[in-house]
């Protein structure tokens, strides 16, 4: 393993985050978050956005709120 640097870590930040990597690239970005505070503070905020967006698709409208908007979207649609 060794420290691959700011800019492949950088760019490979998204896939890192979702475990898209080859096991020798995480180990290498993993590797160079565990000396780089900048690196560390980005993908702190990746972890925080991905959790985030992960719990946000697990939320469902309410009821009527859904009902609404299916029935503008029904509306507009006859007046297309």
């Amino acid at each position: 393993m060794s420290d691959c640097g700011c800019e492949k870590a950088k760019a490979e930040l998204e896939e890192y985050l979702h475990n898209e990597l080859c096991s020798t690239d995480a180990a290498d970005i993993r590797e160079h978050l565990e000396n780089c505070a900048e690196c560390t503070t980005e993908h702190l905020v990746g972890v925080m956005l991905t959790e985030t967006v992960q719990r946000a698709c697990k939320e469902t409208a309410p009821e009527d709120l859904r009902d609404l908007v299916l029935s503008r979207l029904r509306l507009s649609q006859q007046h297309a």
